[in-house]
C-alpha cells in the first residue's frame, strides 16, 4: 500500500525545482511539455552572476512561445492534481474490476 503522501521518483524533481527556482505551475508545465531536465535549471536560472541571461521563468516562457506559438497551455495542471487523478481513476478501475468478477 502507497503512503499517503507518496510522490513518484520521476516527478519529484519537478516539485523541488519548482520550489528552488520559484517556477508556477505553468511555467513547470511548459518545461515539462518542452523536455527541459529539471536537474539542469541551475544554469538558465544563474542570472546574479550572469546578468545578460533571462530570468528562468521569463526563458521557459519564451521558448515555450517559440516552440508551441503560444503564451501558455491550455489548461493547466498541478502535479499533485495529476497524482490525485491517477490514483482516483486507479481506484475507479479496480472497483469496476471487482463488480466485474462479482458479477
Amino acid at each position: 500500500m502507497p503512503k499517503k503522501g507518496f510522490i513518484p521518483n520521476k516527478l519529484r524533481p519537478w516539485i523541488e525545482a519548482r520550489k528552488k527556482h520559484h517556477l508556477s505551475h505553468a511555467q513547470v508545465q511548459m518545461a515539462r511539455e518542452l523536455g527541459l531536465n529539471p536537474k539542469k535549471f541551475g544554469s538558465p536560472g544563474n542570472t546574479k552572476q550572469q546578468p545578460w541571461k533571462q530570468p528562468l521563468p521569463e526563458f521557459v516562457e519564451k521558448i515555450y512561445l517559440k516552440h508551441y506559438k503560444k503564451k501558455a497551455p491550455e489548461n493547466v495542471r498541478f502535479i499533485e492534481q495529476m497524482l490525485k487523478d491517477k490514483k482516483r481513476k486507479k481506484a475507479e478501475s479496480k472497483e469496476r474490476r471487482e463488480t466485474a468478477r462479482l458479477s
